[in-house]
């Protein structure tokens, strides 16, 4: 006699992999995140993958982690300043803006959206770059800074492709509007693309980290990048069907108004 076999005995089906971000015809990024050191939790694989390929990374700090040590301010953020630029060269990224705006009380105001919304206009990237800014992060209720940085600059991204915002970027400063194709946010819970990485973009990854070295040292505990950073990357590439993975949770904005430019109507 033949069982009956319900619904429920049947195997779980395998679950699809992450389809890989469309990004081969990308000529530029931008990265904006609150702090030195944002970035190099994984998504600096990325960005030595890309720089590798020929891609123009451009990192925007909104601040220079001043607030971030057990040290006084004012010696802190030159320090993480400088440790931000080699930390940048290890995965092949020449330029790094820091804005200055104040460590631990960043707010998404319109001042801020200004300044990243400049930054998007001297850059004109493809995609723009950002962090997790939900509420819940990384195990933990997400730091004030990293909500606000998320927030304004998606709301900035859309700023830079509006004529009639922020008109003194154009008028005083001839920064004419750009749109931006895609807004990537690492760190998301809910990931919707991969960007494959090699081993060579998981080394330069760790050797990002580690160039935050003072940064690190003054954090009880903190994990050898070398003993977490592969395995981060390593589960991003289980995600996606590769070896290694970053994982971005990815809007794609549409083509844009860029054969309109001239149409000064349209914002």
């Amino acid at each position: 006699m033949t069982e009956s076999t319900s619904g429920s005995d049947l195997p779980e089906p395998l679950p699809e992999p992450l389809p890989a971000l469309p990004d081969e015809s990308w000529s530029r990024v931008l990265c904006v995140v609150a702090h030195p050191d944002d970035m190099e939790y994984g998504a600096s694989a990325a960005v030595a993958q890309w720089t590798r390929r020929g891609v123009e990374v451009s990192y925007l700090l909104l601040t220079s982690g001043e607030a971030g040590m057990q040290r006084p301010p004012e010696e802190v953020g030159p320090m993480r300043a400088a440790e931000q630029q080699r930390a940048c060269a290890a995965v092949g990224v020449r330029d790094l803006r820091i804005l200055n705006h104040p460590d631990g009380m960043l707010m998404p105001t319109l001042e801020l959206r200004r300044d990243i919304a400049r930054v998007v206009r001297q850059v004109r990237p493809d995609a723009v770059v950002t962090a997790n800014y939900d509420l819940e992060a990384y195990g933990g209720l997400n730091q004030a800074d990293h909500r606000a940085a998320g927030l304004a600059t998606i709301d900035a991204v859309r700023d830079a492709d509006n004529t009639w915002v922020f008109r003194d970027l154009a008028d005083a400063e001839g920064l004419p509007k750009w749109h931006t194709r895609w807004i990537l946010v690492a760190g998301s819970p809910n990931p919707t693309v991969a960007v494959p990485v090699d081993d060579a973009a998981v080394a330069a990854s760790v050797a990002s980290l580690e160039s935050h070295e003072a940064y690190l040292a003054d954090l009880p505990g903190h994990p050898t990048p070398a003993d977490f950073i592969p395995q981060i990357l390593a589960d991003g590439g289980r995600a996606a069907g590769s070896k290694h993975a970053v994982l971005f949770k990815a809007f794609d904005l549409g083509p844009g108004m860029r054969a309109a430019a001239t149409d000064e109507s349209a914002p």
